[in-house]
């Protein structure tokens, strides 16, 4: 659970945010958890923490000025890349990507845009699939790619994932980030949810509700289908990584020294007989 604290955003009608205003006893962090609680009671009790993103129009727009489409098409793999972090405002409608479209193009076009514009339209192809098959959403589309069948995945998330005790630095790393504010760069999301799925054979829908539950930006259909991309069951061949990979992309901000990252060390193909030994050889 994460809340982006909006109540004082101007763009917000004034009667909206007194009614908002009256309703809480004051806007300090505790009062605000508290009222949230009280209107989901099912929430965790370890489940406390405020993101220090901040909603409505106003912030989005700002962020909206700051678009560099040609510096996120040639970082947006890096977690210190360019990227824009406006899908929190895209998912509750805050704006809409036809605005996020048509600032990137008025900034730049062809090739510079290009990457940017492609990441919009894997938003939108989600949209449609899910409205084309809801099933999707929850249940295998294909068979696993993996050497294994669905039975052989736990259904729940483990508690040291869950919690972000798993021992591997960089995963444990991304999980606080999660945790704690609610969002992670997407190739981050990739790396966990391969740890979940491969390393710890645990079904992609435990994982897909656990990312739903905390992220600000979480959306069923992008979400889920790209759990499915990363599991096999939507996708020809499972998504995994090694340390190498997770080092290139990083920076300096995620331990991925050798010593506390051990099981994701390892070639590519050394890792493919260890997590698929049903599959052979990599090809």
């Amino acid at each position: 659970m994460q809340i982006m604290v909006n109540l004082l955003d101007r763009t917000v009608p004034s009667a909206v945010r007194a009614k908002a205003v009256k309703r809480l006893p004051s806007l300090d962090k505790v009062a605000i958890l508290s009222h949230v609680r009280a209107l989901s009671p099912g929430l965790p009790a370890t489940d406390a923490q405020i993101s220090e993103i901040r909603g409505g129009l106003n912030q989005a727009r700002q962020r909206l000025e700051t678009l560099n489409p040609s510096k996120y098409g040639s970082s947006r793999n890096h977690l210190d890349g360019a990227v824009t972090r406006l899908s929190p405002y895209i998912r509750h409608g805050v704006i809409q990507l036809t605005e996020v479209r048509d600032q990137a193009l008025n900034i730049a076009r062809g090739k510079d845009s290009e990457k940017f514009i492609q990441q919009l339209a894997w938003r939108e192809y989600w949209q449609r699939l899910y409205k084309e098959f809801p099933d999707w959403i929850w249940q295998d589309v294909e068979d696993y790619k993996t050497g294994f069948s669905p039975s052989d995945y736990v259904d729940d998330l483990p508690e040291d994932i869950a919690s972000g005790r798993t021992g591997i630095a960089c995963i444990d790393g991304f999980i606080a980030e999660l945790l704690s504010t609610g969002y992670i760069h997407n190739h981050a999301r990739l790396y966990v949810a391969g740890y979940v799925c491969h390393w710890r054979r645990v079904k992609w829908q435990a994982g897909a509700k656990w990312f739903l539950s905390h992220l600000l930006d979480g959306d069923p259909a992008s979400n889920n289908l790209s759990w499915q991309w990363v599991a096999s069951t939507f996708s020809h061949k499972p998504y995994y990584f090694n340390l190498e990979n997770v080092e290139k992309f990083s920076g300096e901000n995620v331990d991925t020294s050798i010593a506390n990252n051990m099981p994701l060390v390892g070639t590519y193909e050394a890792l493919y007989e260890r997590l698929f030994p049903n599959l052979g050889p990599k090809p």
